[in-house]
């Protein structure tokens, strides 16, 4: 097959407009604008590395369940990984997500970079809400019944339904981790696309830094 017939498919096509909007050395770049050394992304970075940390310790946390994370004291320590690894994941994130809004990190061709992460804050509430759903104890059960009127009273609590476990534990180690891993991975794709924010008062082309100087 030519390369003529190949780049009218739509394979072709679709590899074209990957590559015009996200080439290799945005994707994978080997420099970085000077501003870039700063706290803020430091708390970016944390942010996901978190979420890593959330996501492998809920993994484990699947394989046994509550009988096992209730009672083993290897079950509590994952637990508690998975708790504390929530915990980082909302410090950093807020941080990382406050510092931006005062960036006016929206500017230039920004502006879904940063609806993609103010959206990936409020998908992740409601994972952490379900979380605290799926405790299988008292405190569980009180969140979710003071929960259940406030949701049937906008209407939404026909079909999330906070006091049926089983839907819940769906929602929690299903829906709402699929939502935020796909919000954060193209988020961190916007943000190789269209580079970072320069703060307000530095050119949009300022210097480059290599790996080896940084």
């Amino acid at each position: 097959m030519s390369t003529d017939i190949d780049d009218r498919s739509w394979s072709g096509r679709a590899r074209q407009w990957v590559l015009r909007k996200l080439p290799p050395e945005k994707l994978l770049p080997s420099t970085q604008p000077a501003y870039v050394r700063s706290w803020v992304y430091v708390f970016g970075m944390g942010a996901i590395a978190s979420l890593v940390f959330v996501i492998l310790s809920g993994i484990v946390l699947s394989l046994a369940g509550p009988a096992w994370y209730h009672v083993s004291a290897v079950g509590h320590f994952v637990n508690s990984v998975h708790l504390w690894s929530v915990e980082l994941f909302f410090f950093t994130m807020v941080v990382h997500l406050w510092a931006k809004f005062w960036m006016a990190a929206w500017r230039g061709p920004r502006a879904l970079t940063w609806v993609t992460g103010a959206i990936a804050f409020f998908v992740s509430i409601a994972a952490a809400f379900t979380g605290y759903l799926l405790q299988t104890n008292f405190d569980s059960q009180w969140i979710a019944f003071e929960a259940k009127d406030a949701l049937n009273a906008v209407g939404i609590g026909a079909w999330f339904n906070v006091a049926n476990l089983g839907q819940m534990l769906m929602w929690h180690i299903v829906l709402l981790p699929l939502g935020v891993g796909a919000i954060v991975a193209l988020h961190v794709l916007l943000v190789r696309a269209h580079g970072v924010v320069p703060p307000i008062d530095t050119p949009d082309a300022p210097i480059q830094v290599t790996e080896e100087a940084r």
